[in-house]
């Protein structure tokens, strides 16, 4: 199998999530209970398959990294986007699956409450989840020669 695939499908997966969390936030807010929690529990699916994904590609890869081939101030910016997505990104499966069992226990009140502080850090993680791609891949300059 050809590896190098995963990281734009990958891309394409949290901007997925990111459609669903917005299109699900939609539903809730005009009171579409049933057509939120399908949507909610599709945007969970998707991040799964991200994360399947994701550790499959490192694993294929001995847990290599991809360096950012910038000095400077754009390495410190992309250094402290990397690290606020990687801390954000382990809080989001924990919050998920918290959310699912409030939701599908029609738990409304804490449902709401955790989502207020959920849903933000999981559409930040898939925003910056695209860009770290974008900026890996194809806006990153090539290595320094030398």
């Amino acid at each position: 199998m050809d590896f190098s695939l995963i990281p734009p499908i990958n891309a394409a997966l949290n901007a997925t999530s990111m459609a669903l969390l917005v299109y699900g936030r939609r539903l809730v807010k005009r009171g579409e209970i049933e057509r939120h929690r399908r949507v909610m529990l599709s945007a969970f699916g998707v991040s799964t398959l991200f994360l399947l994904l994701y550790v499959g590609h490192k694993v294929s890869r001995n847990f290599e990294n991809t360096s950012f081939n910038v000095e400077g101030a754009g390495k410190v910016a992309y250094l402290v986007l990397l690290g606020s997505h990687v801390l954000l990104a382990m809080t989001v499966p924990v919050f998920a699956i918290w959310l699912i069992r409030l939701g599908l226990g029609d738990d409304r009140a804490r449902h709401r409450r955790v989502a207020r502080v959920a849903w933000p850090i999981w559409m930040y993680v898939s925003v910056t989840g695209v860009l770290i791609y974008l900026l890996l891949y194809p806006f990153n300059p090539p290595p320094p020669v030398g």
